[in-house]
């Protein structure tokens, strides 16, 4: 078969290949073996540190730095990307990321300066943002965040603060008048790929911040203002926030983002498919090809390829991983078809040299296109 059409998006090999040299390597392929075929290349980030530049080396557009604060309250300098389109990708872990703070700070961390990066962008006319808050420090349930946007915390003398997660439990009342009025007209998306709620067992806290230095009498004193936090946003925005799935991603970020900029909370996967306009591409495609350091169970779960395969419209379906943990049933209940870097070789082997092993897997799926009838 002779395809006029391919999509590629990969995530990324951990440890081993990013998604985008992933990517350029199946395109490789692909533009070798049929050369009048368009090619798509559609490297897909996890929302994870190096997002935004990757988002934006793929879509085009332009990465910006900010003078913020850290989490624990020093200036330094974060990036974010504005898109050709006007999207600004911006990731907390930038400003406020568990990597951009002295030592861990599990009470006191504050997403203020993620706050401060969503002002730049909209400060350069961006028209709709994905936030990606993974990696964070914090545990503020972005009341810092909203603070840095105009927010007003009060206390029961009626005092301003900026809350962080030892002194959640003192917000008496939330004053939003002074919030940015520009920030109701823009589209907020958060990429988030897990479902925890805001408090409780399976909240924020106890699940989270053990991971960020605290220790569990502090994990049941942050739970317990998350709580308290949760009741002060379904008083004032007339909404319960705190048991939307994703509410407790990163440290409560999670539900202050859909409070305060109402945003939307979306898996990762959907929300770059979106940004690549994956619908509108899927036009006269005859394949899609995925890849990923290790398929496994886990792979159809929430991942990329679960994603990929929800959003493909009968298309089908390749994967060129590194490895594949997966039974032939599994993947026929899919119509996965699998090609392995490591085919043949050990997996140790196959990482040893990743660009080679992924070219020689992709060149088999090549082949295995141009002898079939129809994919």
């Amino acid at each position: 078969m002779k395809p006029s059409k391919i999509i590629i998006a990969p995530d990324s090999f951990k440890g081993a290949l990013t998604a985008k040299e992933a990517a350029d390597i199946i395109a490789a392929e692909a533009g070798a073996r049929f050369p009048g075929c368009e090619v798509v290349i559609m490297p897909v980030a996890d929302g994870g540190e190096g997002s935004a530049e990757m988002i934006i080396s793929a879509l085009g557009g332009k990465m910006y730095t900010a003078n913020v604060l850290s989490p624990d309250d020093r200036l330094i300098d974060a990036v974010y990307g504005v898109t050709a389109k006007g999207a600004a990708i911006i990731e907390m872990a930038q400003s406020s990321g568990i990597t951009k703070q002295n030592g861990l700070h599990p009470m006191t961390s504050s997403t203020y300066g993620f706050g401060q990066l969503i002002d730049s962008a909209l400060r350069r006319g961006a028209e709709e943002f994905v936030l990606c808050i993974g990696g964070s420090a914090t545990t503020d349930g972005g009341c810092g965040m909203a603070a840095a946007l105009g927010a007003l915390f009060l206390d029961e003398n009626d005092c301003s603060f900026i809350p962080c997660g030892e002194t959640l439990g003192k917000i008496k009342r939330i004053d939003t008048i002074g919030v940015d009025k520009r920030l109701s007209e823009r589209a907020f998306t958060v990429m988030c790929d897990v479902d925890n709620p805001l408090f409780g067992r399976n909240g924020a806290a106890y699940i989270y911040a053990p991971q960020k230095g605290a220790t569990p009498e502090q994990v049941a004193e942050l739970d317990s203002g998350l709580r308290h936090l949760g009741d002060l946003l379904s008083d004032h925005f007339g909404r319960d926030y705190a048991s939307v799935p994703g509410a407790g991603a990163a440290g409560g970020l999670g539900a202050g983002c859909m409070a305060f900029l109402g945003a939307s909370v979306k898996s990762g996967i959907q929300a770059i498919l979106k940004l690549f306009d994956f619908e509108k591409q899927l036009s006269g495609a005859d394949l899609i090809i995925t890849g990923e350091g290790k398929l496994d169970t886990q792979s159809f779960s929430g991942k990329v390829l679960s994603g990929v395969l929800s959003s493909a419209g009968g298309v089908p379906v390749w994967s060129v991983c590194g490895v594949c943990d997966c039974g032939e049933a599994l993947l026929r209940k899919y119509g996965v078809t699998v090609f392995e870097a490591s085919d043949g070789i050990s997996a140790e082997e196959s990482m040893a040299a990743p660009a080679k092993y992924l070219g020689i897997a992709a060149a088999r799926a090549m082949l295995a296109i141009d002898a079939a009838d129809n994919i």
